[in-house]
């Protein structure tokens, strides 16, 4: 069995004027909702033993951010694919993950990282919800019934736990600043 978490970056911001999409920073309400997802998952006893994360600033910052509500800083494998990446490429990083690790964390983008848990997942209420939206700096984990990550296959995995920041901290759902 092998546990696949997923994080959105949180929300970002578009006031500040950087020349790349890649370079957008956090904005003071991503902050606190990653910093406050990071706490949620040390609450949890979540651990992960490999991290995957896009390089994109904005994702860096939310991990910044989550590790600090965390605890502990965790440090991740760096992978530029996964900027933007289509949920057919980021399944073939999951496919590729070392098999040595049995609970993943993968830090990236929408709408990729939306389309992979409604391609792996199987039909649940829990699904729906996926389905309605992925939010910034929401969790989806979910397990899959494999040994070696080279077997996950779409629709095949139970999602587990799907995570709002507004579920934790209603001040922190659409709307508000």
């Amino acid at each position: 069995m092998k546990t696949l978490t997923l994080l959105r970056h949180a929300k970002s911001s578009w006031d500040d004027p950087v020349s790349r999409d890649f370079d957008r920073p956090l904005n003071a309400k991503g902050r606190r909702a990653a910093a406050m997802i990071g706490r949620h998952l040390k609450s949890l006893d979540i651990t992960f033993d490999h991290i995957l994360a896009s390089p994109a600033v904005r994702v860096m910052e939310t991990l910044d951010e989550v590790w600090g509500g965390y605890g502990r800083r965790l440090e991740p494998m760096w992978d530029k694919t996964l900027y933007l990446a289509s949920a057919a490429s980021l399944l073939d990083r999951v496919q590729a993950l070392p098999d040595d690790a049995d609970h993943v964390l993968m830090v990236g983008h929408n709408p990729g990282l939306e389309d992979l848990v409604l391609d792996l997942t199987l039909a649940s209420e829990l699904r729906e919800r996926v389905e309605d939206k992925y939010p910034t700096a929401t969790v989806a984990q979910m397990t899959l019934p494999i040994d070696r990550w080279n077997e996950a296959q779409p629709h095949s995995a139970t999602l587990v736990a799907f995570i709002r920041p507004r579920d934790l901290d209603p001040t922190l759902g659409p709307d508000t600043p």
